[in-house]
């Protein structure tokens, strides 16, 4: 289970992000602009799996989506992803329709929060 407490985005993550590419905020928010235009792919398919029953293919979009997610500080929604590739992994769907209706509902929240954080180093 996904830990439920700290905040959606660790900004600390896309501090660091921003100090490894020498402060080029245009960069970090192509980047964040990348994973917001790339998720729904990754949901649409961790869906389709869930609807078609097919574990094997629950790990790549979650794989995937986790990845892209712990890059840019959305940890609580990487390891929700993490936990459903897990179950991917081992061949289980069951708690894979929560899963991915809890993965959709953080991503959410991650998109809303990415957006501000982005517009925020914008009028820096």
């Amino acid at each position: 289970m996904a830990d439920e407490s700290g905040p959606t985005i660790d900004e600390a993550v896309l501090d660091g992000v921003l100090d490894s590419v020498g402060g080029d905020a245009a960069f970090v928010a192509d980047l964040v602009g990348t994973y917001l235009s790339d998720a729904p792919t990754q949901l649409a398919a961790i869906d389709a799996a869930v609807e078609s029953r097919d574990a094997a293919a629950i790990v790549r979009p979650a794989h995937t989506l986790k990845t892209g997610s712990l890059t840019i500080g959305a940890m609580r929604l990487g390891e929700m992803c993490r936990s459903l590739e897990q179950l991917g992994r081992a061949e289980r769907l069951d708690g894979a329709a929560e899963a991915a209706r809890a993965i959709r509902g953080e991503f959410e929240t991650v998109r809303w929060e990415l957006r501000s954080w982005v517009a925020g180093r914008k009028g820096s």
